[in-house]
């Protein structure tokens, strides 16, 4: 029988590439749909399809990252990501959205300090990934926004047709998004699996994961799509289609280094970024505060779950 149905420890590698999907893909077109550029299943499955390409072409990178952060065993890999996992699933459910790199992490300190290990070097560069990230997109969203509406300016064509050259442009951009996620994110759901299952090649992990991933965003992305579009910065169809390619190129920069990151913070950052070179006033700081505050205890929960489970596992 094919090796990946003997394995039913991935299941929670599964569950939170679900969980993934459903929190951090929808960023890649929720500008989109906030906007009323594109509906919202038209989004969902276009994101799913780019996500599933990332994954299996250049997903295997980001697992070797992973795998190599600290040891696992098939135990601690299913407690590291139903972990995760669940606390993706809350924080989807209050509409709020988080790093799952962050879930991980914080999962994976949370084993690490029941079993009383100290081999947590490897974590620093991923630690200073996630503060590169939304300081990365913002910055390119803040330079790209007037050179290229000067050349937009600068085409001699109606505003019909400029309309259908942005709708054009955040479809196109989404799907650039979709594969960055699917490229970059797919070892969080499935990495720490790497070289624990007999026969599960790392391929394999990311085909599943990105399958997974894509699950999530087709059935329970909604809600965080509307609410990182809409709430932080109103956007137009052109500002939406600045920040999608701002943290589209910024977590696609980080899928080259292997170093898994949030789209989350990633198209934050971006909204962040035009809503400054807009006007400091139309951002929302209410729900800038409200997905900081995610951000924040996604990590610390993550890891209380992941330590109590092991506590648990471990003595009895």
């Amino acid at each position: 029988m094919y090796p990946l149905l003997n394995s039913a420890p991935l299941s929670g590698g599964l569950f939170l590439g679900w969980t993934l999907g459903a929190n951090d893909a929808a960023n890649c077109f929720g500008a989109a749909v906030a906007g009323h550029v594109v509906r919202f299943r038209q989004a969902a499955l276009l994101c799913a399809l780019g996500i599933i390409f990332g994954a299996v072409l250049q997903g295997e990178q980001g697992i070797c990252t992973l795998s190599g952060l600290t040891d696992q065993t098939v135990a601690t890999a299913v407690i590291v990501t139903v972990a995760a996992g669940i606390t993706g699933v809350l924080m989807t459910a209050l509409g709020i959205p988080i790093s799952t790199s962050q879930a991980v992490v914080g999962a994976i300190l949370g084993v690490g300090l029941a079993l009383g290990r100290r081999d947590f070097d490897g974590l620093v560069k991923v630690v200073l990934c996630w503060l590169g990230t939304p300081l990365g997109a913002m910055l390119i969203a803040m330079l790209a926004y007037f050179p290229t509406g000067w050349l937009i300016e600068r085409m001699r064509i109606s505003i019909l047709t400029r309309d259908k050259l942005l709708l054009s442009g955040l479809i196109i951009v989404g799907l650039y998004g979709s594969y960055a996620l699917g490229a970059n994110n797919v070892t969080n759901s499935t990495g720490v699996f790497s070289g624990l299952l007999p026969g599960v090649t790392d391929r394999t992990l990311a085909l599943a994961g990105g399958v997974a991933m894509a699950l999530g965003v087709l059935t329970f992305s909604k809600r965080v799509m509307i609410s990182v579009g809409g709430r932080i910065t109103p956007l137009d169809a052109y500002s939406a289609f600045i920040s999608v390619l701002a943290m589209s190129i910024t977590v696609h920069i980080f899928a080259f280094l292997g170093a898994p990151v949030s789209t989350s913070q990633g198209i934050v950052g971006a909204v962040l970024g035009i809503g400054m070179v807009r006007g400091v006033q139309s951002i929302q700081g209410r729900m800038l505060w409200h997905i900081l505050l995610g951000w924040l205890l996604t990590p610390l929960l993550a890891l209380m779950l992941a330590a109590t489970a092991m506590a648990i596992y471990h003595g009895r």
